[in-house]
């Protein structure tokens, strides 16, 4: 049984050896290559719909006017794997192997909630208008990015909402105090604390999520990693409005259309619950809205164009072209 669960945790999981592997093959082929290719791989936005690829485009990348100079973090020639956050350091490279080596940038990887003071690429920011030194890549997205098929449908699933996840944050710990036990949901934390371990619960795999027809979405130090994976299935994603953003672009998703909305302090929940599973009609436009906002990220070609772009778009704005 405890093989076949392993197998269950992994199935929706991206492989870690085999990104590694290709990661590492893209580190042994010559730079040169790629910089050669680097007008050809522009140019092919005109593949696809240049409007919505250039609003892509200004959305993670809001740099216009800079002022120079910046205090760069590093020349492309120097940038090397950092300690303990290798992903973020391949995804980067992915696509910045494409530009001239004296280019500069600065990268400030991890779970980024404050807007620094320069332009600088990151994984995650604060949603909002002044987050425009903020350049938004598409990063650690072995862990982030994970779709689903979900071909349950929603009337067949359980009139509940499920969570599961590492509780470390107040606001996390608070949402379980206020609805651990209560018959509309089925929820707990999966790490142990120094409090008793009051709320710990076994852990479920994906599939056994998908098995409810509400999974809470709540974010942890930045986004909620489930999102994306949630909106990918037939089961509604329930969360308050998100405070940050990724490439997944959290900050234009709308309420009541893309998700279930809560309110901050999660009072109405069972209003919402209860309203979502007497409107079926309701709940599957959401589950629609949810998966048609997904598919705009799984056409590979596409977001690689986009990410080079975003970079283009950097080093411009920076006046280093």
């Amino acid at each position: 049984m405890g093989f076949i669960s392993f197998l269950a945790n992994r199935k929706y999981k991206n492989n870690r050896p085999i990104y590694y592997f290709r990661a590492i093959l893209k580190e042994l082929f010559p730079d040169f290559f790629c910089r050669i290719q680097l007008k050809s791989k522009l140019k092919k936005q005109t593949d696809f719909d240049i409007e919505y690829i250039q609003k892509r485009v200004n959305y993670y990348n809001k740099l216009e006017d800079c002022n120079p100079p910046f205090n760069f973090q590093v020349q492309l020639s120097e940038y090397k794997i950092p300690p303990r956050i290798r992903a973020y350091y391949f995804d980067s490279y992915e696509h910045t192997r494409f530009f001239s080596k004296n280019l500069k940038a600065t990268f400030l990887p991890g779970d980024i909630t404050h807007v620094p003071d320069f332009p600088t690429i990151v994984k995650s920011r604060p949603i909002g208008d002044r987050n425009a030194n903020s350049v938004i890549l598409n990063l650690d997205k072995i862990r982030h990015f994970i779709f689903v098929t979900d071909k349950r449908p929603f009337a067949g699933k359980k009139d509940i909402l499920v969570g599961r996840g590492a509780v470390t944050q107040p606001h996390r710990k608070r949402f379980l105090e206020l609805y651990f036990n209560h018959p509309l949901c089925n929820i707990g934390q999966v790490n142990r604390d120094n409090q008793g371990d009051k709320y710990l619960v076994e852990k479920m795999t994906i599939d056994e999520q998908l098995e409810y027809k509400f999974i809470l979405s709540l974010e942890g130090n930045d986004v909620a990693t489930n999102l994306k994976w949630i909106m990918s299935s037939s089961s509604l994603a329930v969360m308050p409005r998100p405070k940050y953003e990724t490439w997944f672009m959290e900050g234009a998703l709308v309420p009541n259309h893309h998700y279930v909305l809560i309110k901050d302090d999660y009072s109405d929940l069972e209003e919402r619950l209860k309203y979502y599973i007497e409107n079926t009609a309701k709940a599957l436009e959401i589950v629609r809205n949810a998966n048609e906002y997904v598919n705009q990220f799984r056409n590979k070609k596409r977001e690689d164009v986009i990410s080079l772009m975003v970079l283009d778009k950097y080093f411009r704005e920076t006046r280093q072209y």
